[in-house]
């Protein structure tokens, strides 16, 4: 990635978040592209070995772009191992293509106003630790906005960003996610 002096920048390009993500522009104003990458990775969990929806934005993995965020807020709470521990939802019918979870019609809400689970609990139970985000789409674009923790209503999480897909790129990273 490179900035308008042709600078080589590090980590995903993050727009501003804005509370009506894709709402708050006119399609010839939206910030950035960023590139959605999903995967069904294996992984050990709580219960043992588990195939999860791992989720990388411009090559890195979501919780490590969260971790960041939210480490000043967990040190506070004297618990910086919570920062960023998240993991890929489990591999099911509720998430997997053609389900339209990661489209704006969420399988799974945490707080019941729209929001979608994005990641899960490192222990395998989604509920326990969500990260949650506003998945708002359009014609042409998908974004994530106004991130949150289910159980840390305290941390903001705005520098999280917003994130902003070519709907057709995201959709065909969604397709590999197909059901066998």
């Amino acid at each position: 990635m490179f900035n308008s002096e042709g600078m080589i920048l590090s980590g995903p390009r993050r727009g501003t978040d804005h509370e009506g993500g894709l709402s708050d522009y006119r399609s010839s104003e939206l910030p950035v592209v960023n590139l959605a990458e999903f995967n069904v990775v294996g992984r050990v969990v709580a219960d043992g070995p588990a195939l999860v929806v791992g989720i990388w934005v411009d090559g890195v993995r979501l919780e490590e772009l969260a971790r960041p965020v939210e480490l000043p807020f967990a040190e506070v709470e004297g618990k910086p191992d919570l920062a960023g521990s998240y993991e890929g939802l489990a591999a099911g019918d509720d998430i997997l293509w053609p389900s339209r979870h990661f489209l704006g019609e969420p399988s799974l809400s945490n707080f019941d106003d729209g929001d979608t689970v994005l990641l899960g609990c490192t222990c395998g139970d989604w509920g326990c630790w969500p990260l949650v985000a506003d998945v708002a789409v359009t014609e042409t674009a998908v974004s994530w906005s106004r991130f949150r923790n289910g159980h840390r209503g305290n941390w903001d999480l705005k520098e999280l960003g917003l994130f902003v897909f070519d709907r057709a790129q995201y959709e065909a990273a969604l397709r590999g996610l197909e059901r066998n």
